[in-house]
């Protein structure tokens, strides 16, 4: 099973790309994780119906076909660290790659939105989008830690 995050947004700071990278590279081999950041679309006097036309072609275009879709949304299902745990289980037990999508400055198109398998919040809190790459593949990673019964995980 592959974790695709397709992050709208190609730059972040240094020390969200260590911590990102950090976390990546210590899930298993069985659980890949892969990050595509899929560029802005310069705002100037477009509306915002063309910034995110834009960018909706950029994101489904990195993402292969079959593959389960989850927005994170503000809107979304609220999870605890154990029911990230439990989807992540189901997605490995169905044996879907996951595409896991943040959108950009102005969010996600609605359709795209709509049209997801699951939409998924991380907090109530409105996070820069670098810390949302951080603390999503955290969380990511504690989860497959709680099914795994690893020490990382503790209550």
């Amino acid at each position: 099973m592959k974790l695709l995050i397709v992050a709208v947004g190609q730059h972040v700071p240094d020390w969200a790309q260590t911590a990102y990278d950090d976390y990546a590279k210590r899930f298993p081999p069985e659980l890949k994780v892969e990050l595509k950041a899929v560029k802005t679309e310069p705002r100037g006097s477009k509306t915002v119906e063309t910034l995110y036309a834009a960018e909706r072609k950029r994101i489904e275009a990195a993402i292969p076909r079959g593959t389960r879709i989850v927005v994170l949304d503000e809107r979304g299902t609220n999870l605890t660290t154990k029911a990230l745990a439990q989807r992540l289980q189901h997605w490995q037990l169905e044996g879907d790659d996951v595409a896991l999508v943040i959108g950009g400055p102005d969010g996600l198109d609605p359709a795209f939105k709509q049209g997801a398998h699951e939409k998924i919040r991380l907090s109530d809190l409105t996070l820069p989008h670098a810390m949302v790459r951080v603390l999503l593949i955290e969380q990511l990673y504690r989860a497959w830690s709680v099914n795994a019964g690893h020490p990382y995980h503790r209550e």
